[in-house]
């Protein structure tokens, strides 16, 4: 009975946050069939000693690229040249699944009981509009949660064993909803960079309240801090992006609750 007081209600999602969580998680299963369709693909290229050496690879320029590769003799020989179709045309199917998805979340962000959330969460470096969404959808009601216990919540604090007197931390625990999750530790890999306000956070930060606004960026300034400490102690950036993500979830929760 001693921990009655401590139970907290769930709140049973509507039909419309089942159907945008659902839309969430086909994005998300999208993103891994391009990654996939793209590992296989330039597998193929390098099977024939083909490599890119041209940039970033997935632009438009390495699409030209990949494109020209088909006259290459090699795959005039029966049976490769169709498996190079094959693995393009499959890669360029993708790429059209993940952009309907795209445009259909970004028109439900802009146009739904996410929405206020999406804004204020966009006041944070690396939560763009899919970001902010993502993380709207899958937590859902954050007023159960505290800044303090989402991190745990999400998997990002980590285990520990003890015996005696001796305390030995060891990996995260990767707890709850491991989407999120790796939206945030995505998230947190921006605030290594000098803070900045560029063109596209500046519009999101723009449209938020005031509050909200000076509260994301004491959050960027704070979140990058961080990051110099880490990189001042020579931390690996496995662990320091893991931290980052941590209290990054905790500003996120803070802009959540925000009135």
């Amino acid at each position: 009975m001693q921990h009655v007081g401590e139970i907290v209600a769930v709140a049973v999602p509507s039909v419309e946050q089942e159907a945008a969580r659902d839309l969430v998680r086909a994005r998300e299963d999208v993103r891994g069939d391009l990654m996939s369709a793209r590992h296989r693909l330039s597998k193929l290229l390098l099977r024939q000693g083909i490599v890119y050496y041209g940039g970033k690879p997935w632009t438009g320029s390495h699409d030209l690229w990949l494109r020209a590769q088909r006259r290459y003799p090699v795959f005039g020989l029966p049976g490769l040249g169709l498996a190079f179709d094959i693995a393009y045309d499959t890669l360029l199917a993708t790429v059209a699944r993940r952009d309907r998805l795209d445009a259909a979340i970004i028109e439900l962000a802009a146009a739904s009981e996410f929405t206020p959330v999406v804004i204020r969460l966009g006041c944070l470096r690396g939560v763009s509009t899919l970001t902010a969404f993502g993380l709207a959808v899958e937590i859902g009601d954050w007023h159960r949660l505290e800044g303090r216990s989402i991190g745990a919540y999400l998997g990002l604090v980590p285990t520990e064993s003890s015996s005696g007197g001796s305390r030995s931390p060891g990996s995260i625990t990767k707890t709850g909803n491991g989407h999120a999750r790796r939206l945030l530790i995505e998230a947190a890999w921006h605030h290594r960079k000098p803070y900045r306000i560029g063109v596209d956070l500046r519009r999101r930060q723009d449209r938020a309240g005031p509050a909200a606004r000076d509260r994301g960026q004491r959050a960027n300034r704070r979140l990058h801090a961080r990051w110099v400490g880490f990189d001042a102690r020579r931390k690996r950036p496995v662990v320091a992006t893991t931290a980052i993500a941590r209290e990054l979830a905790g500003w996120c929760w803070s802009l959540a609750v925000l009135d």
